[in-house]
């Protein structure tokens, strides 16, 4: 641990900073302002970052191999064109639920894009629970609803042979693992993985490593903790200069680097001026994998 560094790269109050995806291509870090309603990229070798505006909450936002970008914004799967700063709806769920929005989403390996739902807050951190739900998007535009009943959809990757699907319903305190089917984006098999105690904090976005570990971001714990998930435990925590962390990912030229996105709603910035920035974590010891796009 001693050779661990932790730097903030992006100093900014994000409102809700979430969803960091690194660009290979760019070389960049996009990532979202979740009650801010945009979309970033952050180029680290010029430290200059570029904006879309969406016209609603935006849960997450992920590459896409036809050009420009898939992102949750509000109810819709919306295609972004970083050019023209357009934002064009491709699909719409949950038309009984306008209380709802789109949280954290990823995309499998095949290129199909995860993503979960949950509620509009009513007052900070007050919703009505059990309203969201968790679907996959396919190339061809058509969305699996794969369960529901969630408090709080949040963070998701792979197991590196991909049979495994990790999910965070951030209430549950719970980090869950799924049998997954490539081929058909079948979930089964729903089992913990690890626990989180209070004082953790709240489980929130989630990476995987190249040797197979998570990487979990705690809410309201101002850290990050690595859990082996074969025997579920935590064998490692890195604290960052904040509190309210909440998404991570493996970005840089060798993917060594850990990315990690904080918010700053509900805080004082005079005496937290820290919150809502992106930090990078270095000297981990393990990489992460190129982000996958998604195929439609």
């Amino acid at each position: 641990m001693s050779s661990v560094k932790v730097q903030c790269v992006v100093k900014e109050s994000c409102l809700i900073g979430e969803g960091p995806v690194w660009e290979e291509s760019e070389q960049s870090l996009l990532y979202v302002d979740i009650a801010g309603q945009k979309i970033h990229r952050w180029n680290p070798a010029t430290n200059s970052k570029q904006s879309v505006a969406t016209d609603h909450m935006v849960g997450f936002a992920v590459p896409r191999k036809s050009g420009g970008y898939v992102a949750g914004v509000g109810r819709s799967f919306v295609a972004v064109d970083w050019p023209t700063q357009s934002v064009s709806p491709l699909v719409e769920v949950e038309a009984d639920k306008p209380m709802n929005r789109f949280n954290d989403g990823k995309v499998d390996p095949v290129g199909r894009l995860l993503a979960g739902t949950m509620p509009l807050e009513e007052r900070p951190a007050v919703f009505e629970m059990k309203q969201g739900s968790l679907y996959s998007l396919d190339s061809d535009l058509s969305v699996t609803k794969h369960f529901s009943q969630v408090d709080l959809s949040n963070g998701l990757d792979w197991s590196a042979d991909h049979s495994i699907f990790y999910y965070i319903d951030s209430l549950s305190f719970s980090v869950d693992a799924f049998s997954y089917d490539l081929q058909t984006g079948t979930l089964s098999n729903r089992r913990p993985v690890y626990r989180l105690e209070e004082k953790e904090g709240i489980p929130d976005g989630m990476c995987v490593d190249d040797n197979g570990g998570l990487w979990v971001t705690c809410y309201n714990g101002g850290q990050v903790i690595h859990i082996d998930p074969k025997v579920g435990v935590s064998v490692q925590s890195v604290c960052l200069p904040v509190s309210k962390t909440t998404s991570c990912c493996f970005g840089g030229p060798t993917f060594s680097d850990l990315y990690v996105t904080s918010a700053s709603l509900g805080v004082d910035p005079q005496q937290h001026p820290l919150e809502g920035s992106t930090f990078k974590v270095s000297g981990l010891g393990v990489k992460g994998r190129p982000p996958n796009s998604f195929s439609g």
